[in-house]
């Protein structure tokens, strides 16, 4: 069994309404819950008050009692200063119930002289810290550590068996498994353990089963300590305000140094990075940076100083507005962390010149102009080619808004398309960001329309298009241009369960006398030109 330390406040759920709501837990106090006492002060307990009396019977051998509700969270909440301070003194704290939490002994009594010793600094810093008075137990297994810390005992290794033994078989914790017990004869733990496991499990059953591995000091499982996260945020506070570029360059760069050798000294290197500034006046900016690689610590002071050259210049150029004071606190924040090792670079080495370049030089613009001055697109899935791109910032997650798979496919290997009735390849050159209304006429100069049932009233022979748009399509699409091929319809019906998005329309390709190859569209008895092929 491991070597167990654990702390116990005594009364928690009294000292916690104390702190949470100030509730004084000097006269007498008890938890209630379920109509039952859960705790009680101490002054409470001199007047006759125990844990499982009910109401009224507390309240008749004390008449001044203080009742309050029993609340976990409240219990949790005030429980975890406490278990803060255990961990400035001791990492690897596992939070039993509030009011006790327990950690492997060997590491703090290894630096602090003793197991003694280290209960003693224990419960010396969490009074200090916590003004909490508590009790520290040591024993093989969290079970008999309890008992032990109820006792402020520690006890020798080895020695947990005959300490557990000695104990009533209503420190189990099991009130009718202890009532059961004492009526069969067996009133102690020790007797509890001198039974055969077998003989045990086949009475009293899996509970039962757990009950006597732990009389005889063997735990149901190891201790899940908790590692308390690393703050990796750095922040320095400047004597003056901060309003010109090149001062806040200079800051800038050793605040960023500082953040990567912190990062470096945990093996961790940064990939999204959040820059705060607080001004004078108490505004707050924020900014979060992207980037595919691993930041380095001229990367991550460019990105500041781009960052904070674009709030106090970026007004000029369009930007948000300056801010209304100079700048008081800088503070950077590794919102995306990963190992030194997680990132693979390229088979012939790094990211090249040109596209570091050019990285740094759209990460410039978006420091000045804002995140969505630069986008970039990233296809995905859809039915038409203006659905399957998604615009994303400069450096965000390249993440399709529409999956292009379908989980049943990828799951079989067929490969069959993801979004039936979508166009077939080869995918337009240019998509429109509005379609374009255009008319569509066949041989003898009457409007080609499209019934219900895709029924065409004749072939389409010619195609005009509105002057004010001729400057956004080629010069070949204008008044009159010859249509000499065509291809369709292929219908599309989006979202018909849903009336107010629902979508119809079908959709044409058609070839152009010059040579010209365009995607039309018919809904709701109009024509549009929605692409233009190469």
């Amino acid at each position: 069994m491991t070597r167990t330390l654990l702390l116990w406040c005594p009364d928690w759920p009294v000292l916690a309404a104390e702190i949470i709501d100030g509730v004084p837990a000097t006269g007498p106090v008890a938890v209630l819950h379920a109509n039952r006492v859960l705790a009680c002060s101490e002054q409470a307990r001199a007047e006759g008050v125990r844990r499982g009396l009910r109401r009224r019977e507390a309240q008749g051998r004390c008449p001044g009692l203080t009742v309050v509700d029993h609340d976990p969270g409240r219990d949790a909440r005030a429980f975890e200063p406490v278990v803060a301070a255990v961990e400035e003194v001791a990492a690897g704290v596992e939070v039993i119930r509030p009011g006790a939490c327990a950690l492997p002994a060997r590491g703090p009594s290894r630096y602090l002289g003793g197991e003694e010793a280290a209960a003693e600094r224990i419960v010396e810093h969490v009074a200090q810290n916590c003004a909490v008075e508590s009790q520290v137990g040591v024993a093989d297994g969290v079970f008999a550590a309890g008992l032990a810390a109820r006792q402020g005992r520690i006890v020798p290794p080895g020695g947990t068996p005959e300490f557990l033994a000695a104990q009533p078989v209503e420190a189990l914790g099991r009130p009718a498994l202890a009532d059961l017990l004492r009526r069969l004869g067996v009133r102690t733990l020790g007797d509890f353990a001198a039974l055969s496991a077998g003989d045990v499990l086949a009475r009293f059953g899996f509970d039962g089963a757990l009950a006597h591995r732990m009389a005889a000091g063997r735990d149901d499982r190891p201790l899940a300590v908790r590692r308390p996260p690393v703050d990796l945020t750095v922040t320095t506070d400047l004597d003056e305000p901060i309003e010109r570029v090149d001062v806040a360059a200079f800051a800038a760069r050793t605040l960023a140094e500082r953040l990567h050798e912190r990062l470096a000294g945990h093996g961790l290197a940064c990939t999204r990075l959040g820059i705060e500034a607080v001004t004078a006046h108490g505004q707050e900016l924020h900014r979060v940076w992207r980037h595919d690689g691993l930041l380095s610590a001229a990367a991550i002071a460019d990105r500041v100083r781009w960052q904070l050259d674009g709030w106090l210049t970026g007004a000029r150029r369009g930007g948000p507005a300056r801010p209304s004071a100079g700048i008081i606190r800088l503070r950077l924040v590794p919102d995306g962390v990963l190992a030194q090792a997680g990132l693979q670079p390229g088979l012939w080495g790094e990211t090249g010149e040109e596209r570091e370049r050019a990285h740094r030089a759209l990460s410039r613009v978006q420091g000045l102009l804002g995140p969505e001055a630069v986008v970039t697109a990233v296809l995905g899935g859809g039915r038409s080619p203006a659905d399957q791109v998604r615009l994303v910032p400069w450096g965000d997650e390249r993440l399709p808004a529409r999956p292009d798979a379908v989980p049943s496919a990828a799951r079989s290997g067929a490969p069959l398309p993801s979004w039936p009735g979508r166009l077939p390849p080869p995918s337009p050159a240019v998509v429109l960001p509005t379609a374009l209304a255009v008319q569509v006429w066949d041989a003898a100069g009457e409007p080609v329309t499209v019934s219900a049932r895709l029924a065409m009233s004749a072939p389409p022979a010619r195609l005009s298009i509105d002057a004010t748009a001729e400057a956004l399509v080629p010069v070949g699409v204008g008044r009159g241009a010859e249509i000499v091929g065509w291809a369709g319809p292929w219908p599309v019906d989006e979202r018909w369960w849903a009336p107010a998005e629902a979508r119809r329309r079908a959709r044409f390709q058609v070839c152009l006398a010059d040579g010209t190859a365009l995607l039309l569209a018919v809904e709701r008895g109009r024509w549009l030109l929605e692409a233009i092929y190469d």
